[in-house]
């Protein structure tokens, strides 16, 4: 579903990414995890076409996401990190605004929206200017808004910052639901519990640098420790090693 293979990003003399290959499964949640800076973000947003890459390919579902970027943009929706959307809609204008970008009938934008207005408890505040929102129901809008056309690739750049536990519990079985249906779950999260426990293979990009993939049992083996995710994560990524 989703090839990643040599990338790079530079920003003046810093390598941002560096030369990276990913390869993620359809039907598969893939958890990103690196410390603040090491290029989780900017990774992202070469993938989601917000960022050129200054070398390498990405394929989304076998399309070229860099050369026909329009067409790889239609099998993804993003969540970024942090939920920046027009303030002067309601939500039901904002989510009816990305249905019309994705061409999706009356009957179908209404179902997935009251569906998921139900699941993440936004029925009453549908028609409430979003400037009145609070920062996690800014953030339950932009996750609505990202499923409502069912995508492909589903990629979110900390998903839970802002949730609160219900909406998170909520988030997580729909991400396994969407991966049981064959689509593909793409994020990062510093949660090391979350990924522990909801991926099925995880990467860790330290410094620009991809330096672990694998289940977790894999990354166990290949680091010769056999405690949790965060341990080894802390010390995979720890400078003074």
């Amino acid at each position: 579903m989703l090839e990643i293979k040599n990338l790079t990003k530079k920003f003046g003399d810093k390598v941002a990414v560096d030369n990276i290959d990913l390869s993620v499964k359809s039907g598969e949640i893939y958890g990103f995890l690196g410390p603040n800076g090491a290029g989780k973000t900017t990774t992202i947003k070469m993938i989601v076409g917000m960022l050129m890459p200054d070398g390498g390919s990405i394929s989304v579902d076998g399309i070229d996401a860099i050369n026909d970027d329009v067409e790889a943009k239609r099998q993804i929706a993003y969540v970024p990190d942090s939920p920046e959307i027009y303030d002067i809609m309601t939500g039901r204008q904002y989510l009816n605004f990305i249905a019309d970008v994705f061409e999706l009938s009356d009957e179908e934008r209404n179902k997935q929206i009251d569906r998921y207005a139900e699941v993440f408890e936004m029925k009453d505040n549908l028609d409430v200017m979003i400037a009145g929102y609070s920062h996690g129901m800014k953030q339950k809008i932009v996750i609505m808004g990202a499923l409502i056309h069912s995508p492909k690739l589903l990629i979110l750049d900390e998903p839970m910052v802002g949730l609160d536990a219900k909406s998170s519990f909520r988030l997580k079985e729909i991400m396994r639901a969407l991966a049981d249906e064959g689509r593909t779950v793409f994020f990062s999260t510093h949660v090391m519990e979350v990924a522990e426990n909801l991926c099925d293979r995880i990467g860790i990009i330290n410094k620009g640098k991809i330096i672990a993939v694998g289940t977790l049992d894999e990354i166990k083996a290949a680091a010769k420790d056999t405690g949790s995710l965060e341990k080894i994560f802390l010390e995979l990524t720890d400078d003074r090693a």
